[in-house]
């Protein structure tokens, strides 16, 4: 593996707080928001960031950062050099920022940098390996996000029904989660996936359905049970409109 050597830090800094470089650095920097607001400027281009928010700023691109006047700024940051399977991942331009839209993704990003910066302070055996793993999947939440281009809020109800798919869930219940009237989110929803809550859920369960046949000796009964159908004639139903055989022909296949 390409050695890349990651710093990386998490500040709070109240307005006082800059830094300017002229030339750029020879690497680059990736800070996430947690708190407050700061404030990015490149020559021709100037930006603010908030909490939920991801800013990455390109190798040798001069700039000045800081807390914004009247607030404070918490931040989570790491300069990098980009191994050759991050460079896909990364915006072109000079200075970028992305909002991360749903709690679920904030959380995740800010656990990531976490684990870099505890593995880069702990320095263990494979420490920059670590934190480069935690950088590289920041990277892919993002480039992900940039290519599905999900509405936020339909973005934190498709976490809520892969996270409690064997729980009843109801589309009024979901829409309050995200502050939307229900046929509001479903219109949303169907604008967003293409498919209609009900069925993104159905699908979810049914592909749990296939890993748990092909991988553990439970009965089909308790699959359906496990995965969310309560009645097995409804299991069975949508086992066999999407994968075109009941439940129980898929699992003799599979038995052979």
């Amino acid at each position: 593996m390409k050695h890349s050597l990651i710093i990386a830090g998490h500040f709070h800094e109240k307005e006082d707080y800059f830094a300017t470089r002229a030339a750029g650095r020879d690497d680059w920097l990736i800070v996430y928001t947690v708190e407050g607001h700061g404030e990015f400027h490149v020559p021709g281009e100037s930006l603010l960031c908030q909490a939920g928010d991801v800013t990455i700023l390109r190798a040798g691109t001069p700039h000045h950062y800081g807390t914004c006047r009247g607030e404070e700024w918490q931040l989570q940051w790491a300069h990098f050099t980009p191994l050759p399977q991050h460079l896909p991942l990364l915006p072109s331009g000079s200075l970028t920022n992305q909002k991360v839209p749903g709690d679920s993704d904030r959380l995740r990003i800010h656990q990531a940098f976490n684990r870099l910066l505890d593995d880069s302070r702990k320095r263990g055996g494979y420490w920059n390996e670590l934190c480069m793993n935690a950088l590289q999947e920041v990277l892919l939440l993002l480039a992900e996000q940039r290519k599905q281009r999900l509405d936020g809020r339909i973005a934190e109800v498709m976490h809520t029904l892969a996270q409690r798919m064997h729980e009843p869930l109801s589309i009024p219940e979901l829409a309050k989660q995200v502050a939307l009237s229900p046929s509001r989110l479903s219109h949303l929803f169907k604008e967003n996936t293409g498919m209609s809550i009900i069925e993104s859920l159905n699908t979810m369960r049914i592909r749990e359905a296939v890993l748990l046949m092909e991988h553990t000796d439970l009965s089909l009964a308790q699959i359906a049970d496990r995965v969310g159908y309560r009645n097995y004639n409804h299991f069975a139903s949508q086992f066999q409109q999407q994968l075109g055989m009941p439940p129980s022909v898929y699992k003799q296949k599979r038995e052979r």
